[in-house]
């Protein structure tokens, strides 16, 4: 499953369902937490279980549900019964044990999806993001979040004047990159909350694809092409990457090789493969 951009939808607006599926988005996440108000809960759950009756295409359909520890959430997975999203996105996630009381929860509800944890929504979480790498149970990737944290704790925000973060949720940013390739899962970067700012966005999803998230989450359709570029590697890249690949397929007992003019070894041919599996090619 590519995932370059995750579009978040309001679960009680259904009329909004096509015009995101037709963004360009890999993956829709309908939700059923924030975006929806408590008296709008139940025509979103039938919203998004009608959605999910439907032909999907090629863009995959993410259901967000509401904490574990809230009736919401039980309501959430009866109204899903029986359903198949492709992923189901976990609020307030707290390491493996969490993950595993959903996993047993949707099996009992008959929905067989990985999860896609908010693995940083509150300060418990931050301690159990190795966890996550031998939790026994299949996981569409490893998100975060830069917005619930700072409420959680009585902090003023969680980024600069400039919009950059501040040194709390840059660890936090950095520790959720690290536990999801610890996990061996798609890094999934969390929202650009500025939608009109344009350059913004680019800046900030560039930033994202070079420290290692392999995709982004999104807020409006807008957002979508500039995520999805900076999330596909351009042909310079994919011909550097080759090159690499091609280097030592015809050496392949070499330690490092050159390559363009500049020395290459294991770690290189790597991430070259990476980069060519994010293309869609098998290295």
């Amino acid at each position: 499953m590519r995932l370059r951009s995750l579009l978040f939808v309001p679960g009680d607006r259904p009329e909004r369902f096509d015009k995101a599926a037709a963004s360009g988005a890999d993956a829709l996440i309908l939700d059923l937490e924030d975006s929806v108000a408590a008296s709008a809960k139940d025509a979103a759950r039938a919203a998004v279980a009608g959605r999910l009756r439907t032909e999907r295409g090629n863009v995959a359909v993410f259901v967000r549900i509401n904490p574990l520890d809230t009736d919401l959430s039980r309501e959430d997975l009866s109204a899903l019964y029986g359903l198949t999203p492709d992923a189901v996105v976990l609020p307030k996630a707290e390491g493996a044990a969490s993950v595993r009381l959903l996993a047993k929860r949707l099996a009992a509800a008959g929905i067989d999806a990985p999860i896609l944890p908010i693995a940083t929504e509150t300060p418990a979480a931050i301690f159990q993001l190795s966890s996550y790498a031998a939790c026994g149970v299949a996981l569409a990737g490893l998100t975060w979040g830069a917005e619930d944290l700072p409420a959680a704790i009585g902090a003023a925000t969680s980024r600069e004047d400039d919009g950059r973060y501040t040194a709390p949720y840059e660890m936090v940013r950095s520790l959720a990159l690290f536990g999801a390739h610890a996990a061996g899962v798609p890094a999934i970067e969390t929202v650009y909350p500025a939608f009109r700012d344009v350059a913004g966005l680019e800046a900030y999803a560039k930033r994202a694809a070079r420290d290692g998230f392999t995709g982004m989450m999104a807020i409006h359709p807008a957002q979508v092409a500039t995520i999805n570029a900076a999330f596909t590697p351009d042909a310079a890249q994919i011909a550097h990457a080759r090159a690499i690949v091609a280097a030592f397929a015809a050496q392949p007992e070499a330690g490092a090789l050159q390559v363009d003019g500049r020395m290459v070894d294991a770690p290189h041919l790597k991430q070259a493969c990476r980069i060519l599996e994010r293309d869609g090619e098998a290295p």
